[in-house]
């Protein structure tokens, strides 16, 4: 499991891919869901708060998601209408970066949405750099 912000209690949001996620082994605990998910062939990590990055496939505002797509698969994130300055990220097209927790991970993950920023601006170095990035910090979390 990842350390503990200190003060609050809540885990650090780890950085997946909407893969790992899909293939991981979940339970629920105490209304909170928890996921294993492999980072290597004999390593698993424990994630229930997430760092994602994506593209906008569709924002459904009326409903309070947004459709993302990341290299490994799509991903729903909700409560997208209750983020400060959040609105300027949902349009079709945008690259983004979402924290959130963990709600469901089939038929496609589901995140709760804590924070989200636009990434469009570098978004071609972001997109190059996503998968890297997270397969580095997933082997130091290990």
């Amino acid at each position: 499991m990842a350390k503990n912000d200190e003060g609050s209690g809540r885990p650090l949001p780890i950085k997946v891919l909407s893969g790992q996620l899909r293939d991981g082994t979940c339970k629920v605990l105490n209304d909170n869901m928890e996921c294993s998910v492999r980072v290597s062939n004999s390593r698993s990590i424990s994630v229930s708060m997430v760092w994602m990055q994506g593209t906008v496939l569709e924002a459904k505002l009326d409903r309070n998601m947004v459709l993302l797509l990341d290299e490994t698969g799509s991903f729903v994130v909700q409560g997208v209408n209750n983020i400060p300055k959040g609105k300027p990220c949902l349009s079709q097209g945008k690259y983004v970066m979402v924290m959130g927790v963990l709600q469901a991970t089939s038929p496609e993950p589901v995140i709760r949405a804590v924070k989200m920023a636009d990434l469009t601006k570098d978004a071609a170095i972001h997109r190059k750099m996503w998968k890297l990035e997270v397969e580095d910090l997933q082997q130091l979390s290990t």
